[in-house]
Parts: C-alpha cells; sequence; structure tokens
C-alpha cells in the first residue's frame, strides 16, 4: 500500500481523472434499459483489461495516460472471453455456498493484469495461468482487500466522493500485488 501511495504521488489528478471517466463511461452504459446491461457485458471486460494496463503503468512509474483504458478493446475477444468465464466460473463456485466463489473470484483476480501484459495468451490461459499464480497468496490478497474496508466505508460517508481517490490507490496497490507475485 506504501508503494502504491509512492507510485502515485504526483499523479493523483490522472488517477482520479482517468477512473471518473472509467466510471462515467460504465455506469452511463448500464443506465440504457435492457440494451445498457447486455453492452455492460460487451464492454466491461476490455475495459478492465484497459484499467489494468492504466494501472501497471502508473505503479511501475512509467508514462500512463487517459487512453490506455481503452487499450483493452485491441484485445478485445480474449478480454471479453475471460470476462465472460470468469463470471460463468464465480456464478458456479458461488451456487455451492459464497465461500467457494469468493476464493474462485480471487484465484482468477489477476486474469486481466496477465491480458494486460501478455498479446498472445488466450482467455482460459489467462484465467488457468491466473489460479496458478495464486497458488498460496490467497489469503494475502485477501487481506490486502481488508484493509481497504475501513476506506470503503469512511467513502461512503462523503456520499462517495472519496472513492474518487480510493479505486485508483486501491487498483494501485493491487498492480503492485501482481507484480510482486508474478515472477514467484
Amino acid at each position: 500500500m506504501s508503494q502504491a501511495r509512492e507510485a502515485l504521488s504526483g499523479k493523483w489528478g490522472l488517477a482520479i481523472g482517468t477512473f471518473l471517466v472509467y466510471f462515467l463511461i460504465v455506469a452511463g452504459i448500464q443506465i440504457i434499459p435492457i440494451l445498457g446491461a447486455i453492452a455492460s457485458l460487451i464492454i466491461e471486460g476490455p475495459m478492465v483489461v484497459g484499467l489494468a494496463i492504466f494501472s501497471l503503468a502508473l505503479s511501475r512509474n512509467q508514462d500512463a495516460g487517459l487512453s490506455q483504458i481503452f487499450e483493452g478493446f485491441n484485445k478485445f475477444g480474449t478480454s471479453l472471453g475471460a470476462y465472460l468465464l470468469m463470471i460463468l466460473f464465480i456464478f458456479l463456485w458461488m451456487l455451492l455456498l459464497i465461500i467457494p466463489g469468493i476464493i474462485a473470484a480471487i484465484s482468477y483476480s489477476q486474469t486481466f493484469y496477465i491480458i494486460a501484459e501478455d498479446d498472445s495468451i488466450g482467455a482460459m490461459d489467462a484465467i488457468t495461468r491466473s489460479k496458478k499464480m495464486m497458488d498460496g497468496y490467497k489469503g494475502k490478497y485477501f487481506c490486502l482487500g481488508l484493509r481497504f474496508l475501513g476506506w470503503a466505508l469512511l467513502c461512503i460517508l462523503t456520499l462517495g466522493i472519496g472513492f474518487l481517490w480510493l479505486m485508483p490507490y486501491m487498483q494501485v496497490s493491487f498492480a503492485k500485488f501482481y507484480d510482486d507475485i508474478k515472477n514467484r
């Protein structure tokens, strides 16, 4: 988390602006009756890959820009396939109980970062690599996510405005986590 704060130092305006644009696009599409849900399913995967590209660039102190959130569309088939498969798998695990669904979601959490870095990988291969990568690190990832729970509650008290700062902070922290475990 401290490494994420360092990476965001001096770049908060860019991060907040980019996440705001991302949120407005995703929320704006979901507002459209009926077609919004379908369109959201189609664009969400590429948008999340773009967000991973942006977050990785910020976390590595590379050039980051608003246009990066749209770079996931360059990997449209893979990102859409991975998103739909993840929804399906997590839903199926949730049918057993909530806990297996949470564990599955944590296992698949690195999928979009993997797609962001590897142009040649397929959707199922990225999910499989994420599961292997998270072996032994699910607890650490869960604890990292829990550390943001208090901040999220405080953001609710600000009528959601605090999420403009929290979301970039979380995403860059998760990108740092990915960089930390990817070579182990």
